[in-house]
C-alpha cells in the first residue's frame, strides 16, 4: 500500500488471503516518497517467489503501475478513495474531489507494456478474491477450497 492510511482498506485483501491460508506480507511502499524502496521491493518479490502482488493507492495512485513496470509478477491495483479522517465534520469524511475516479484512472491507464489488473474503488476484498483465483490455477488444493466456497455462497 502507498501509505499507512491505506491499511483500513487494504486489510480487506489480507483477510481474504488469511481465510484461504495464503501467506502474504503487508508493506508500505510509496511510489512518490520512496521510489528506490519500490524498485527494491519489486526485486524482493521476485526473489521470494511471489506469485501475485496486490497494490493499493489513492490520489495519483502510481504504486501499482510502478511496481508492474519493475517486475513480471502480475499486479492487481486497488484504487483508494482518499478520506480526510481529521475533518471536524463527522459527515464530511470524503477528501477526493473525484470520488476515487482519479485513482482508478491512474491504475487502469498505465502506458502500454506495464499492464495492471484493477478492481473497483476501495474493493480490496475483490483484489484478494482475484488473487486467490489466479493462484488456484497453480495450486489444486486452493482450487478445491475456492470451488467449495463458491458453492456455499450460491
Amino acid at each position: 500500500m502507498g501509505s499507512v492510511s491505506d491499511s483500513r482498506i487494504m486489510q480487506n485483501a489480507s483477510w481474504i488471503l488469511d481465510e484461504y491460508k495464503i501467506k502474504h506480507e503487508d508493506q508500505i511502499v510509496s511510489a512518490h516518497r520512496t521510489p528506490t524502496r519500490l524498485i527494491e521491493y519489486a526485486k524482493h518479490a521476485e526473489t521470494k517467489g511471489f506469485k501475485v502482488i496486490i497494490a493499493g493507492a489513492g490520489g495519483a495512485a502510481h504504486l501499482p503501475g510502478m511496481i508492474a513496470s519493475h517486475t513480471i509478477i502480475p499486479v492487481i491495483g486497488v484504487p483508494i478513495l482518499i478520506y480526510n479522517d481529521k475533518s471536524p465534520k463527522k459527515y464530511d469524511k470524503k477528501f477526493s474531489a473525484f470520488e476515487g475516479i482519479d485513482s482508478l484512472l491512474s491504475i487502469t491507464e498505465m502506458p502500454s507494456g506495464s499492464p495492471v489488473g484493477a478492481v473497483g474503488i476501495d474493493k480490496a476484498s475483490d483484489a484478494g478474491i482475484y488473487a486467490v483465483k489466479l493462484l488456484a490455477n497453480e495450486f489444486p488444493d486452493l482450487k478445491s477450497k475456492l470451488k467449495t466456497k463458491c458453492k456455499d455462497t450460491s
